[in-house]
């Protein structure tokens, strides 16, 4: 989840921003504001960078691992002289 405090800051400018005579009612605004992006935010289904570097390093780690097993099959196909056609990019390709 996102910084409280980021959010109470964010919510606090837009309140700052509006017109001189609605300031009056900036605590019901801020608190409406802040309630309104923290529900867009969770609707956003956004995650923290800590949880992106995370699941970047473990794909990064599946993926040699994979460069890894790929490159020990080919082997293992050559010395048993039964070689397949391996494509290391399995991803669909557009036409």
């Amino acid at each position: 989840m996102l910084d409280p405090n980021l959010i109470d800051q964010l919510s606090q400018r837009l309140a700052a921003s509006l017109p001189a005579g609605i300031q009056q009612l900036a605590e019901d605004s801020g608190r409406n504001l802040r309630s309104a992006i923290e529900h867009t935010l969770r609707e956003m289904n956004l995650v923290s960078r800590e949880e992106f570097d995370i699941q970047q390093a473990v794909l990064y780690r599946t993926r040699q691992k994979l460069v890894a097993l790929e490159a020990r099959v080919t082997a293992l196909e050559t010395r048993s002289g039964t070689v397949s056609d391996h494509n290391s990019d399995d991803r669909p390709h557009d036409t």
